[in-house]
C-alpha cells in the first residue's frame, strides 16, 4: 500500500561528526543501542521512526560529505566499517543509508558547485536520501524505461521502479531516468511531490525492513537544477563503481560479525554430543575447528575490505583508468569473501547451536535469511571471473555500479 505520509523534508538538526575515529565510535554506540530491536525489526519488517531519525540524528549518514563543504569526509575503509558495525546488529537498518552514501558521492562526482552546496548542507542537517534506480523490466539491470522531457525550467519524469531501497524513511528521493538522448539523469525529488508514490510493498523473506519495494512516477516534476548528468560518471573513470560495491559488500561483512557473535553465545548454550567424551559443546573439538575457521575467515575478510578502502583512497583523489579498475579489483576480492562468509556463518550458527538455536523466540534464522537475500544483489559468481581476467591478461573491468 502507498505510505506517502509521515516524513518530514526538514530534519532536526545532526551532529557533525569530525573525524574517522568519532565515526566508528559513534556507529558502535548506536548499533549496541539498537540491539534489543533487531529481532522485533526484522518480525515486524518495519523500521520504528525514532530509530530511523535517531541513526540520521547521530551523523553517521553525513560522513562522507567532502571537509571543503563541513563535513569529516571519513576514509573508505572507515565507511565500510561503519556499515558493517550497523549490520552487525540489524542489516536492514545498516542497508537503508548505503544507497544515500552513494547518492552523496554522485553529488560529489557530477554535482554543480551550487548543487553541492545546497545538498551536502541538508545531508549535515540529518536528511535521508533513498535510491529510485532499478527496475523490474528490462532485459538487463542496465536497461532504463524511466523517461525524463525537459519543460522549460522543470522536467517531467515519468516511470515505474522497484528494489528502491530506503524509501519508505526517506525525506529525498533520487530517480534516475534517460533523457530525449538517451542519457542517464538523476533527478532529486522530494518526497511527498505530487506525481511520486512510494508503495511499501517489499515481500523478501530477508532484509524485510529496508523498504525496497516501488516507487511510482506519474507526471513528476521537478526543477531542473535538481537533475544531474549521472552518466559521466561511468562514461569518465571515477570511483563510482567501486564505491557502491564497498558499500554492499560492507552488510555481508556485517552479517558475518553479527552470525559469528552470535554462534559464539549460541555455542557456549549448548550441549556436547554424546560421542564427544567432552563436558561442555566449546570443548568439543569439531566445533572448535568451526569455530576458528570462521574467525580466520572473518579476519581475512576483515583485512581485504580494508584493503579495498585504501584503494577506493587511493584512486579518489585522480581518478583514471588503471586506479580506478585497480580500487574495483580490490573490492571484487572482498566482495566474494564477504559474500561466501555471511552465507556460511549464518548456516553454521544454526548447525553449531544445535536445535535449540531454531526457536522462533530466538528468531536467529534471521542471519541466514539476511546474508541469502541481500548476496543476491549482484552475481558474486562473476567476480573471480573479472578478478582472473585482471591478474593474468592485464583486461580492465568494465565500469558501472556492480563492479
Amino acid at each position: 500500500m502507498a505510505s506517502d505520509t509521515a516524513v518530514t523534508s526538514a530534519p532536526t538538526r545532526a551532529r557533525v561528526i569530525a573525524s574517522d575515529a568519532e565515526a566508528r565510535a559513534v556507529a558502535r554506540d548506536f548499533a549496541e543501542s539498537v540491539r534489543p530491536y533487531a529481532a522485533q525489526i526484522d518480525a515486524e519488517r518495519r523500521i520504528p521512526d525514532e530509530v530511523v531519525d535517531a541513526f540520521s540524528g547521530t551523523g553517521l549518514w553525513a560522513i562522507t560529505v567532502p571537509r571543503a563543504f563541513g563535513g569529516a569526509e571519513v576514509s573508505h575503509a572507515t565507511l565500510a566499517d561503519v556499515i558493517a558495525t550497523v549490520s552487525a546488529v540489524e542489516p536492514s537498518l545498516g542497508q537503508i543509508p548505503q544507497n544515500h552514501y552513494c547518492l552523496v558521492e554522485d553529488i560529489r562526482l557530477s554535482g554543480t558547485e551550487e548543487q553541492k552546496s545546497f545538498f551536502f548542507e541538508l545531508v549535515l542537517a540529518g536528511a535521508r536520501f533513498a535510491n529510485a534506480f532499478s527496475e523490474a523490466g528490462g532485459k538487463n539491470v542496465a536497461e532504463i524505461q524511466t523517461r525524463l522531457v525537459a519543460d522549460g525550467d522543470e522536467v517531467v519524469v515519468t516511470g515505474r521502479k522497484f528494489y528502491s531501497t530506503g524509501s519508505a524513511y526517506a525525506h529525498w528521493i533520487p530517480v534516475l531516468a534517460v533523457d530525449d538522448e538517451g542519457l542517464e539523469k538523476l533527478v532529486f525529488a522530494e518526497r511527498g511531490s505530487d506525481g511520486l508514490t512510494v508503495v511499501d510493498d517489499w515481500s523478501a523473506f530477508g532484509q524485510r525492513a529496508t523498504s525496497s519495494g516501488t516507487v511510482l512516477l506519474e507526471g513528476l516534476r521537478v526543477p531542473a537544477d535538481r537533475v544531474f548528468p549521472m552518466h559521466t560518471e561511468y562514461e569518465n573513470p571515477t570511483i563510482a563503481g567501486p564505491f557502491a560495491q564497498l558499500t554492499t559488500l560492507a552488510i555481508d561483512l556485517g552479517i558475518a560479525r553479527g552470525a559469528i557473535r552470535e554462534t559464539h553465545d549460541a555455542v557456549r548454550a549448548a550441549r556436547p554430543w554424546i560421542d564427544s567424551g567432552v563436558d561442555s559443546a566449546s570443548k568439543d573439538p569439531l566445533t572448535l575447528e568451526r569455530v576458528g575457521r570462521l574467525d580466520i575467515d572473518l579476519a581475512a575478510a576483515e583485512a581485504l575490505t580494508e584493503k579495498a578502502g585504501e584503494a577506493v583512497d587511493a584512486a579518489k583523489p585522480a581518478a583514471d583508468e588503471r586506479n580506478v579498475a585497480a580500487a574495483s579489483i580490490a573490492v571484487a576480492r572482498a566482495k566474494v569473501l564477504t559474500t561466501e562468509l555471511a552465507l556460511e556463518a549464518s548456516s553454521r550458527l544454526l548447525e553449531l547451536g544445535g536445535t535449540r538455536s531454531t526457536l522462533g523466540a530466538k528468531a536467529l534464522d534471521r542471519y541466514w535469511r539476511n546474508a541469502r537475500v541481500h548476496t543476491l544483489h549482484d552475481p558474486v559468481r562473476w567476480k573471480p571471473v573479472i578478478v582472473g581476467d585482471y591478474v593474468l591478461n592485464g583486461t580492465l573491468p568494465a565500469r558501472h555500479s556492480w563492479i
